[in-house]
């Protein structure tokens, strides 16, 4: 059974950055994806960035320039490097893989990211 866990939210003045990361565990290979989500208080939740098995990425249209995942394969790890953090930014960040592409979505358990105005 997979297992993500996230670290790396916290309290951030607007136009700074933060890194969050995602240890993943417990896969028996590669995850065919592994990127990151986000929900803001009354909203849904919406995808920020993901990168598959192939390193191809996709990201969300608000944080296209501000945002970058990568991967340490090595360490089974995912980032998410976020710049110029914006207050609309503050969510609980979730950490979201798949096995293979007929795989459900796993999460993590989520990691709460505040930009202060």
């Amino acid at each position: 059974q997979v297992q993500l866990v996230e670290s790396g939210g916290g309290l951030v003045q607007a136009g700074g950055s933060l890194r969050l990361s995602c240890a993943a565990s417990g896969s028996s290979g590669r995850l065919y994806t592994i990127g990151w989500h986000r929900q803001a208080p009354g909203q849904q939740r919406e995808m920020v960035a993901i990168m598959n098995i192939g390193g191809n990425t996709n990201y969300a249209d608000s944080v296209k320039g501000r945002f970058t995942i990568s991967r340490d394969s090595a360490k089974n790890t995912v980032y998410l490097q976020m710049n110029s953090l914006k207050p609309e930014d503050t969510s609980v960040y979730y950490c979201s893989a798949r096995q293979s592409i007929f795989s459900p979505l796993i999460w993590g358990q989520g990691t709460q990211v505040t930009v202060s105005s």
